[in-house]
């Protein structure tokens, strides 16, 4: 799968290169780019909504004072419509093949970023049942990937999500009423500005991607997913 563990880091360069400056994204804009890439959004749609946006933005700059593009939400509905043209242009073609990518390393840090989210699971002070037996499945799905002579990371990746998931509502029903409504309070305050720019299914997904973000901030867990791994 083309740029598989780069589809965060290419949307975050290709937004700072288009601001201007290495403005960090927001827990925000990352929770955007997880609704877009669960979406099923190509990374070639999302870069050019970025750029879209940019375009029409620099184009009415020199035409009044204009609020400079400071989030990914400004970008949000741009990328939904390269999204849909690209689409279009391909109904009716055949199926594009692609190659995966190849690294000696790969499995190794594949290995590595599972055996670090168990770590991290194991020292956990909430859900302790649900984290402890989430982690017990990271080092066996580790020990998978180690000897295998070669990983469907897409299939990893769904067992990942699964796992998510699981982990998620574990947390959610083991936090605070009060930890949750603040949670949800933060993330109302953050999409505020970005509601005009962003449809009611879209504005809920990020909300929830963003609360369950948060929590995992909240206590100091980690993200599964393969495209949280680091880049090192």
């Amino acid at each position: 799968m083309r740029n598989y563990f780069n589809y965060f880091t290419e949307i975050e360069e290709r937004f700072q290169q288009r601001r201007g400056s290495l403005l960090l994204l927001s827990t925000l804009d990352w929770a955007l780019i997880e609704t877009w890439r669960e979406a099923g959004i190509p990374l070639e749609a999302a870069l050019r909504g970025i750029d879209a946006a940019f375009d029409k933005y620099d184009a009415r700059k020199d035409k009044g004072r204009a609020r400079r593009i400071n989030g990914l939400a400004w970008c949000a509905q741009a990328v939904m419509d390269a999204a849909m043209e690209m689409k279009e242009a391909a109904a009716g073609s055949g199926p594009v093949e692609t190659a995966e990518r190849e690294s000696g390393f790969e499995q190794e840090r594949v290995a590595a970023h599972l055996e670090s989210a168990a770590t991290a699971l194991e020292a956990a002070s909430v859900a302790q049942e649900a984290c402890a037996a989430t982690a017990a499945r990271l080092r066996a799905l580790a020990a998978e990937v180690k000897a295998a002579a070669r990983v469907d990371m897409e299939a990893l990746e769904r067992s990942l999500t699964v796992l998510e998931e699981k982990l998620f509502a574990a947390l959610t029903a083991a936090a605070p009423e009060e930890l949750l409504v603040g949670l949800k309070e933060h993330a109302a305050r953050e999409l505020a500005p970005y509601r005009s720019r962003m449809g009611a299914v879209q504005l809920r997904q990020v909300e929830h991607q963003f609360v369950q973000k948060q929590l995992l901030v909240h206590y100091n867990l980690p993200r599964l997913s393969l495209f949280y791994m680091s880049q090192q």
